[in-house]
This record gives structure tokens, sequence and C-alpha cells, in this order.
């Protein structure tokens, strides 16, 4: 079944010309992100897209980018599909759908590993692009589904960095936990935001690293 939709997904795209990073941006939409907390995020995300120096480096890298929401096992789904971003114009048009778009769970568990699955064969329908880069947000550990770090191999295998913005509102030492169980690739990296109202300003930080650090001068972890 999977192989169908896959399929299906791949006869729908059009060609569309070369870019430098293909970015799935995966959200937390777990039952421990409330109402209040889901609004940050995605105004957050919106705003950081339509943000200048984030819109310019889109625009000058041809990015795709995709949206997922995630929570528990079987409950990850991509909502918004590969988009490429050629002009300020599609940034916006993406950002505004990422403001409106519906949140489709609110009540279950944390599922990890299960959302970096899910990416990866969405990869194969952008094999234009030159990196491929999950950036996955959360407030918690995975704890129901796959282990994030069993997909390493596979992510490896398909060339798919794993970065995150980790939400530090527990007092657990959660981005420690992120960088040994779930980034991983080259350059991979964990950004902190202290708190939900911190999230705007550290995914506009996240994304700049992300769109402008040249391929050169990743490490491979």
């Amino acid at each position: 079944m999977k192989g169908l939709v896959l399929a299906s997904l791949i006869t729908a795209a059009h060609p569309v010309a070369a870019c430098d990073v293909a970015l799935m941006l995966a959200v937390d939409v777990s039952g421990s992100v409330d109402g209040d907390e889901y609004r940050i995020q995605m105004d957050g995300l919106a705003a950081a897209l339509a943000d200048r120096t984030i819109t310019s480096a889109l625009v000058a890298s041809k990015a795709q980018v995709a949206l997922m929401q995630w929570t528990g096992t079987s409950r990850q789904t991509v909502v918004i599909n590969w988009t490429q971003m050629n002009t300020p114009d599609d940034v916006y048009a993406f950002a505004f759908q990422v403001s409106t778009v519906p949140r489709i769970w609110r009540d279950f568990s944390t599922a990890i590993g299960e959302a970096m699955a899910l990416s990866l064969p969405y990869f194969e329908i952008v094999p234009e692009c030159d990196r491929r880069v999950i950036d996955i947000s959360g407030d918690g550990i995975s704890n129901e589904g796959s282990f994030p770090s069993d997909h390493w191999p596979e992510l490896a295998a398909a060339g798919v960095t794993v970065n995150a913005l980790v939400i530090e509102d527990t007092g657990f030492p959660l981005t420690d936990w992120f960088e040994e169980h779930v980034i991983t690739g080259p350059g991979a990296f964990a950004v902190t935001a202290n708190t939900f109202e911190d999230y705007p300003e550290q995914i506009v930080r996240k994304l700049y690293r992300e769109l402008t650090q040249p391929i050169s001068a990743l490490d491979s972890r």
C-alpha cells in the first residue's frame, strides 16, 4: 500500500529546477502540546519563513519545503507537500498555508522515530535536491513506536540529515537526549528553545543555519 501511495506521489510530481536543499518541517502536535503552544509553533514558523533573510535564502537555494504534523504511532502525515521556493511570493504563500493548516491530532503520544521514517519516501520525490534535511521540533522524548536512532542507517543510506529544535519546558535535559538519540547526518545540530515562547526566535536561527551552511563545510556525524 505504501508503495502505491509513493508511486502516485511521484507520478503527480512535476519536473522542477534543481534545488540545493529539500527541507521537511516536522512539527510536534502530541498531547503535551496544548492549543496555545500549537499556535506559537505554527505562527512562529510562518513568521520565520517570511523573515526577509530566510525568504532570501530559500529562494537563492530554490529549496523544496514540506510540512509534517506528527504525534504517536501511525499518526504522522505530510499536510503540505513539497513546494519549490522560486520566488518570494512562493515563500509567502507557503507561510500562509503553514499559519492556517488545521491541527490533525492533539491527544496522543510522542513517536519521533515514526516521524523520521515517514519522511524517507517523500525524499524520493525530490531527487534533484543536493541536500535532504528533516527539521524536527519536539518538547519530549520518544515514548512510542520505533526508537529514533533505529532509523539512522536508512537515513544515512538516503543521505538525509536530521536537525532538531528542542523545546525545553520540563526541567529534563531534553537537548542532550535529542543530540544523543535523534539528530544524525552531515552537520547535524540541535537548537534549544527554553520555552514555547522562545520558539519563534530560535526557529529563525535554526532555518538560517540550515539554509546557509555550505555542503563543503559540513562534518559527518
